[in-house]
């Protein structure tokens, strides 16, 4: 059987797909299945997405589960005040370096579109600068046209320390929406994505349907369209650049069919989060899904509800990275600072249950339990084994509550959104990475037309 999708003539032409063995055939992009088959077995599997610290390195291959953020919010709200107003590219290096300080989000990729940038190229290449600006881990970004990708590419390499730098690790990836679902390409990202491949720059191939209004309503149909199109879009990168870092982004969403809304914190997200990494799994191929995000307009209890249940199931199944899994907030509409930091526990945790159970003849405990039987201590508080395994066997959250009311209250009654606000306002005053050095990052602004001053990414005296 063979597998079509739409497209225009020139992106057949510009990616050689039928050179490599497709055809086009009645309106239709055809991919014969041993096109398909041959190029999952030689597709690449096993790279690192490097940070700008080494430290921060990820591979995204096997059961391993990397968590981090995403998606394009228009808003940011305050938790307290309640009030939503619109997003800022200093917001964005907020975010981003927040992100810096929280050790359970491992990635950064904007969570936010800065609305105070109007010009295309300035919001390219500004969120780019911003994001890498903002923390040293690996950067996740996506552009609106190949001119802009260009240009940020010479930008990463002017930070990286000049290209072949910059191609032995390449500390920023593209998440490319190449495909309009139903089983479409999209013309200008696929631009965009062919200037990243050659550029060296790794991509997630993203395939982001709405289940029941831009793919089949049932599951199972939903999660077909989506490899289908993600697979096209592997033999579209591989006939680009045989061997190319590019990961399986199945970012499939939710469409409440009564309104035509779209949601995020349903059970049915959970589930296609989690298939969509069991998918990935089954090709060998590093995988990437979207969990851990509510409906809810605040980090309240359905906020933590849904952000738990469905960032488990995501992490149990092995998806190796997750996107929007902290921070966002009304169906992805809105970020919230003070979520990132509640959703950092909430990531620690899941993480926690990724690791499992180790059965060792060390962990069955048996020469500790012989130990407090026959000498009596009764309890192993203070054994060996305890003081030495109590940071590794158990997750410890950062500003979840474990104190007794009494306790609780003498500190001063606060919950976890007061705590949060407590834990952004420290960081947001104190914290101002300096991983780029004043002098290169001086350069960068006066070659790329870098908008957020200087001044706002520095601390005040």
């Amino acid at each position: 059987r063979t597998q079509g999708l739409g497209s225009q003539r020139s992106v057949i032409a510009a990616v050689g797909i039928t050179e490599v063995g497709g055809r086009y055939e009645d309106g239709r992009l055809k991919f014969p299945r041993g096109l398909v088959e041959n190029t999952i077995a030689n597709a690449r599997r096993h790279f690192v997405l490097p940070g700008q610290d080494p430290k921060h390195d990820l591979e995204p291959w096997g059961a391993k589960v990397y968590c981090g953020t995403a998606g394009a919010a228009i808003s940011v709200v305050d938790p307290v005040t309640r009030q939503y107003r619109d997003s800022t590219i200093a917001d964005l290096y907020d975010m981003a370096r927040l992100v810096d300080c929280l050790d359970n989000i491992q990635f950064f990729q904007r969570p936010v579109v800065a609305r105070d940038l109007t010009v295309n190229r300035d919001l390219d290449l500004n969120t780019c600068y911003v994001a890498v600006s903002g923390t040293s881990k690996h950067v996740g970004s996506s552009w609106v046209d190949p001119k802009h990708v260009e240009e940020s590419i010479q930008m990463l390499h002017l930070i990286a320390g000049g290209e072949s730098a910059w191609r032995e690790r390449p500390f920023v990836s593209m998440a490319c929406t190449f495909v309009v679902p139903p089983l479409q390409f999209a013309e200008d990202s696929c631009r965009c994505l062919e200037v990243a491949v050659r550029g060296g720059m790794p991509v997630v191939l993203v395939s982001g349907p709405m289940v029941g209004a831009t793919a089949p309503i049932t599951l199972a149909g939903a999660l077909a369209q989506s490899t289908a199109e993600i697979l096209a879009g592997l033999v579209y990168v591989n006939a680009l650049s045989p061997g190319h870092p590019a990961i399986f982004g199945c970012l499939g969403r939710q469409c409440d069919v009564r309104t035509g809304s779209m949601v995020v914190g349903c059970s049915e997200q959970g589930l296609f989060a989690a298939a969509a990494g069991q998918l990935a799994q089954s090709y060998d191929l590093p995988g990437a899904s979207m969990a851990g995000v509510s409906d809810s307009k605040l980090p309240d209890a359905q906020s933590g509800a849904e952000k738990a249940s469905t960032l488990s199931l995501a992490a149990m199944s092995g998806v190796n990275l997750i996107y929007e899994s902290a921070g966002m907030q009304a169906s992805l509409l809105s970020m919230c600072p003070e979520s990132l930091v509640i959703d950092n526990d909430t990531i620690g945790m899941a993480m926690r249950s990724v690791r499992g159970i180790e059965v060792t003849e060390e962990t069955l405990a048996i020469e500790a339990m012989r130990a407090v039987a026959e000498e009596g201590t009764g309890h192993y508080l203070g054994h060996p084994m305890t003081l030495e395994r109590m940071t590794t066997e158990h997750f410890f959250p950062d500003i979840s509550d474990r104190q007794s009311p009494s306790e609780w209250e003498e500190a001063g009654a606060l919950d976890v959104v007061q705590r949060a606000s407590a834990k952004t306002r420290e960081v947001f005053s104190s914290y101002f990475p300096d991983h780029i050095p004043s002098d290169l990052d001086q350069r960068v602004r006066q070659s790329f037309g870098i908008r957020i001053p200087a001044e706002r990414m520095r601390a005040r005296p």
